[in-house]
């Protein structure tokens, strides 16, 4: 397994708005509404995770994304 640490890290966001927020909506139209728009936005938490390559290449698997992405395998090793 590899020696490199990955870091994972979670923000919840609690936005205020007149009507509801369209299903699909993404991230950045969100924030640009709060910051420039009609919503009202605060963070409520933030958690930051240290993860060993295993863990990494779990939680990209568990994204929809591939280990190569930080250069492991699916089992958490150097690709190179």
């Amino acid at each position: 397994m590899t020696d490199r640490k990955f870091y994972k890290t979670v923000m919840k966001l609690e936005v205020l708005s007149e009507e509801p927020i369209p299903p699909g909506t993404n991230w950045e139209t969100v924030i640009h509404e709060a910051t420039e728009g009609d919503y009202s936005m605060r963070e409520l938490s933030e958690k930051e995770t240290e993860l060993n390559g295993k863990q990494a290449a779990r939680a990209l698997l568990l994204q929809g994304s591939d280990p190569s992405f930080f250069r492991l395998t699916p089992k958490g090793d150097d690709t190179d």
